[in-house]
Parts: C-alpha cells; structure tokens; sequence
C-alpha cells in the first residue's frame, strides 16, 4: 500500500506554491530524506517534510516519488526547524529555503552519482592537540568560565587584539572534550577572514576536523564539505553566512565573529540575518551562542542591556598593551586639494625608517569615482545605471560597480571633443600612486625604497592572490598598505603601528541612519590594526582627517569608548522610534519604469488596508531607491513600520495573497526585505 509524503521543492521568488507538495511513494520515507521527485516534466531534487494533520489518505492520483538519494542521512528535525521558521519569518516559500540551504551539487546529483562521491569522501579524524596553548588572561578566563557555567546566549564584548580567538579555539576545545560527538559551527563575515581562522583551528585541532563552508568554493568543495559536516564528521565547521544552514547533527556550539558586520545580512532571495537565525538555531537546538565583536551591533547591545544576552567584556589587549592614541587631523586647516596632511606623512615616513608598518584605508576602489570634463558638464555616467562609471587608471577603464559595464577610457569628452577630461575624487588606486611618490625618498632601516602596496577586491580577485598578499604584509615585505575595508578587519597585522582614515566623514551625514554606527564600527576596528604586538603597542597610532573634528562620534572614538557611542546612538534612535525600538520591513519592486515600479507599490499599500495587524503598523508612501536605475531596471521601495514585531510579522504573511495577487504589465520582480539593513 502506497504512501503519502509531503516533500518541499524548490520553487520560484514568487509562486504560489508556499509549502510542500503531496507524493505517493511505495516505502515509508522519515521527514529529512532527500529524494528525487518528478516536478512538472522535470525531476527535482526534494526534502520529505513533517507531515500535515490528517495527512494518512491513500491516493493513487498523485504522481510516484522518485529516488531517495542513498547513504544521505535524514536532515534533522532541528534543521527543518531552522528552514521553516527562516521562511516564515523572512517571507519566503520553504521550498526555496530549504533546497538553497544544500549544495547546489547535491541537488544535480543521482542516487548513483552520489554513491561515488560518498564513497571518496574520507572520513575527519581528530585533531593531533599538539598546538600550544597560550596562557590565558584573566579576562579571557572569566569569560570561558561564564560560558561554561551558563546557557547564554553570550556577546563576547572585547577590544581589538583581547584575544576573542582564543576563547573562541578554548570553548570548541572544551565542548569536544566533554562530548566526542559534538559539532561547532564558527561564523565569519566575510570569505577573505576564512583562510587565517581556519589555519588556527586547524593548528589546534587538526586538518580533518575542520571544514570550510562559503560561496568562493567550488561545488564539489562545497558538496565535500557538506557531506563532513551532515554525517558528523567534521568536527568544526567555518564559513560565511550561508554556513548556518549547514547540517550539523550534533551542533552544540556556534561562534559569530565580528557579528556586527552587515555582511551576515543576505541581500538577495531570502533575505535572512545569519547572526540572528545563529542565535535563535543555538534555541532550537539547546547550543550555545557565542556572538563576538569589539563595536557590537545596537541590537546586540540592547540585548544584554534587557537581559536577553550575557555581556562577557574583555577590555584589555593580550600582552598588557594599549589601545592606538588617536589622533585628528583638521583638514579645514590644511591647503586645499591635500591628500595627505603633512604631519600624517612626517608619521608614515618615520614608521618606514623604523622597519614599522602603516595602513592607510579608503573604503572606495579604483582611482577615481568619477571622471569628468572641465569644459562641460559631462560626467562618466553609467548608460545603465544612474550611478557613475569608476575610472580605474591600472587598466584604463570606466566601470560601473554595479551593473558591471565597461568601456575603455575615452581619448576626448564624448559631449563636447575637449581633450581636457580629469578624475574626481579619489579611490585606493590613486592613495597607493600618490604614496609611492611622496615617500620615493624614504628608506627602509637597511637603506632600501619603501614599498608600497594595495589590497582591495581588485587586486585579490585571482585565485590565491589574497593569500599571497597577506602573506607578504605578515612577512615584512610592505610598508604601507592601502586597502578598503577588507584589511581593516579580523586580520592580525604584527608589524603595523599606525592606521590612518583618509576621507572619514563621507558617512557622517548620510540619509541612512546606520551609517554612524557603521562608520563607529569600521574606524574602530581599523583602529585595532595598530600596535597588536604589545612590544610596539605604546607607539601606534590612529590617524583621521576630518572636515569635522568636534562631531560626537570622534570625541567617542579618541577614548575608544563602544559604550558611551552605543548609549548616545540608542537615544537618538528610541526619540526618533527607529530599530531597534521599532521593526521594519521593505517591498522593493524592479520595473522596466520608474512609474510600473511605483505603481505596483502604490497597489499594494492600497490591498494592505484592513489587513491583520495593519492597524499597528505604518505604511509609508512609495519612493526611488538610492540608486534608482541598475542594468537599465528601474528599482523602487515602500517602507512599512511598528511597534511590534508580531503585529508586523501578522501583517507580512496576511500581505502575501494581496501581493501575489497583482499583476502588472512591464514589473520584472519584487521582494519583502524584513529587518533591512540599508533603507
């Protein structure tokens, strides 16, 4: 007798098909099978679900299930757990979810092809423990002490070089030790911080029980990885966000580096937060959560502040040393078009001649932003876009960074002929080429040139060349690297004894207002570059030139002090009832016009009337995106706002027929973005 099983598929952004589908199938399946089944005239991959109530009926009108993949163990109540409340909560179909959240191999593969790749798969032993433990600091042992003791969740507050690795490595160390079987899941932002975390882990633990997990690997990597981790193998997994849906069986233990950084936030399909599903997986599961950062998010530190996370500070650095002086530099007070003051580069210059390092961060590739003509008003605008084409001056090129268009440079204005065409602004490309001239005759200790050097996602797009990179700034070999934002996080710079901010108040007055969180965060965790190696730590520096020396922000950041910054940030925003004193979603629409865009925003607003939770919620009027236009799709949002979180949640999934429902000629796609990090 046949069967009834309820299978999730993957299904497309906006079907109507929300949940799972009915199948018949000749064997008893457990919920978390991975099977293929027939879809349409394809055949699919798909996960049995956990069946409806009432789901017993036998009928032979449904369509046969196909192959359970074999040798895959079934995917854990725990995860389809994370899956459903991840969909339900970001308003996606869990279809969509659950097959995103597996190796896109996985999905591709047979019942046959599959047996191969188990059968290669080689099993992760343990690690050889042979690495050295460093003697822990009183800090550091308070904290592992709290969170040995206590069920968390917990916000690792500690100052940039407080040794947070190491409680990381400890408390993985111990929770293996007091059970053979368990599984630790260690989240970082962003995939160039992966390569240096993983070596320490595998330092301590062995290569084999380490495995990564992120978007810059291959799909068989990926499947490999994978496969460790769901058969519980693989002690330790590390990855980016998308590693929080990994199938760990046994996880009794999640780590979030840096879980301040917006990079947790996925800003395509579903649009989840994986510091947040992190801590509520750590609930589902019974693991505890440990979220680190030296400049923690404003919910995070609300949270402690109302009880809900353990704040475990670590204020001092390992080594007894200090945090970098910083120090301002006024540039109302410098002449005009200065790149480099003159006493940041007397500064430079002295960090040379000691052997010393310096980084200098411009959170802005290429030479310039812009290129324009000083005839005219012609400005290297974006055909596509309505943003302008960056000039990058090492392959003579205008580019747009966000639609990807390329054009080489033109020899003469387009609008006008006039020859005279010049950069505006500056980028990471033209710091490292002024640099390179103003210390032509600095000399290193042993009487040779500096050297300098660039690290941005230009410079590190080929395979191995970050490593590389990185390797020769660890080794001596730079002097003064220029970088975006990717050099000033997570990365442990011995030598370097002076970090400076060339152009600091680009975010100071923007329309969004994380950005001085943002900007807060970024200074202080570039600041934490400088003087890691206590015998130098006495001498670093923090240098910023600013328009805007008195502003608040600045005054917090001489003093290093997160706390005042977060009190007087949070202020602001319980006045103005912003997040996290109130909770926000987006539905952005994409459209051949500005006005089908809006159109279609209008009418949704319009259907959102009388809704469920509607009257405790605020729906804003329709406007452009920030940037309006990308790759010739005009882009538009409507902001909705309240109080409280389940009337707003109510509200989103009573909202979906209605937005479903609408049809317009000309509207390519839309999306509900719930706790949206850029507005």
């Amino acid at each position: 007798m046949s069967t009834l099983l309820q299978v999730v598929v993957p299904t497309p952004a906006h079907s109507t098909v929300a949940g799972a589908l009915s199948y018949r199938s000749e064997l008893p399946l457990a919920p978390g099978t991975v099977v293929r089944v027939p879809l349409g005239r394809r055949e699919v991959c798909g996960v049995v679900w956990d069946p409806a109530p009432g789901d017993a009926l036998d009928d032979t009108q449904l369509k046969a299930i196909g192959e359970p993949l074999p040798g895959l163990p079934p995917l854990s109540a725990g995860w389809r757990e994370l899956v459903a409340f991840a969909a339900g909560y970001y308003q996606r179909s869990l279809g969509e979810v659950a097959l995103a959240a597996l190796p896109p191999q996985l999905r591709e593969l047979d019942g046959t092809q599959l047996a191969r790749r188990l059968k290669r798969s080689v099993a992760a032993r343990g690690g050889d423990g042979e690495a050295a433990r460093p003697d822990l600091t009183a800090d550091q042992q308070q904290a592992l002490t709290a969170i040995a003791s206590e069920p968390g969740p917990f916000l690792l507050f500690g100052a940039t070089g407080s040794g947070k690795t190491e409680v990381y490595l400890q408390a993985v160390e111990q929770l293996l030790l007091a059970d053979p079987a368990a599984q630790a899941l260690v989240l970082v932002p962003e995939i160039n911080l992966t390569p240096q975390l993983q070596a320490r882990f595998e330092q301590r633990f062995g290569a084999d029980a380490v495995v990564p997990l992120h978007s810059g690997m291959t799909h068989p990597q990926r499947l490999r990885s994978w496969l460790a981790a769901h058969a519980g193998a693989a002690r330790i997994v590390l990855g980016t966000r998308m590693a929080v849906f990994a199938s760990l069986p046994r996880l009794g233990l999640v780590v979030v580096d840096e879980e301040h950084d917006p990079s947790y936030k996925q800003q395509e399909g579903a649009r989840y937060s994986a510091r947040d599903l992190a801590v509520y997986r750590g609930r589902l599961e019974n693991a505890k959560v440990i979220l680190g950062s030296a400049t923690p998010s404003l919910e995070s530190w609300q949270a402690c502040e109302r009880g809900r996370y353990r704040c475990l500070e670590m204020p001092t650095r390992v080594g007894a040393g200090v945090l970098p002086r910083v120090r301002l530099v006024n540039m109302q007070n410098q002449p005009k078009g200065t790149l480099f003051s003159a006493p940041l580069l007397a500064a430079i210059g002295e960090r040379v001649a000691r052997g010393e390092q310096s980084l200098v961060f411009l959170n802005r590739r290429g030479y310039a932003p812009v290129l324009a003509c000083t005839a005219c008003d012609w400005r290297s605008e974006c055909s596509h876009c309505s943003a302008f084409r960056v000039f990058h001056k090492a392959d003579r090129t205008l580019r747009c960074h966000h639609c990807g268009f390329t054009e080489r440079v033109p020899r003469r204005c387009p609008k006008c002929g006039n020859v005279d065409i010049a950069p505006l602004g500056r980028g990471t490309e033209q710091l490292e080429e002024r640099l390179a001239e103003l210390l032509a005759d600095a000399r290193r200790p042993d009487g040779t040139p500096a050297r300098v050097a660039r690290m941005d996602a230009d410079t590190t797009r080929a395979k191995g060349a970050l490593e590389e990179q990185l390797a020769q700034v660890h080794a001596g070999e730079v002097d003064v690297l220029v970088g975006t934002q990717m050099v000033t996080k997570g990365h442990d710079f011995r030598r370097i004894t002076l970090v400076a901010a060339v152009n600091a108040d680009a975010a100071l007055f923007s329309s969004d207002f994380r950005a001085p969180e943002r900007l807060f965060s970024l200074l202080m965790q570039a600041a934490g570059r400088a003087g890691r190696d206590a015998a130098h730590a006495a001498a670093s520096e923090m240098w910023v030139q600013t328009w805007n020396p008195e502003h608040p922000l600045f005054a917090a950041l001489k003093k290093h002090d997160y706390p005042a910054f977060a009190q007087q940030q949070l202020q602001e925003r319980q006045q103005a009832a912003m997040p996290p004193f109130a909770y926000q979603a987006l539905l952005r629409a994409e459209a051949r016009t500005q006005e089908v865009a809006q159109a279609f925003l209008r009418a949704a607003a319009s259907g959102a009337e009388g809704l469920d939770g509607s009257a405790q919620v605020v729906v804003f009027s329709p406007v452009p995106m920030t940037v309006q236009r990308v790759a010739n799709v005009e882009r538009a949002q409507l902001l909705l706002e309240s109080n409280s979180r389940p009337a707003l949640q109510a509200f989103l999934a009573a909202w979906q027929p209605v937005l479903h429902g609408l049809r317009l000629r000309g509207l390519i796609r839309w999306a509900v973005d719930v706790d949206p990090l850029a507005i």
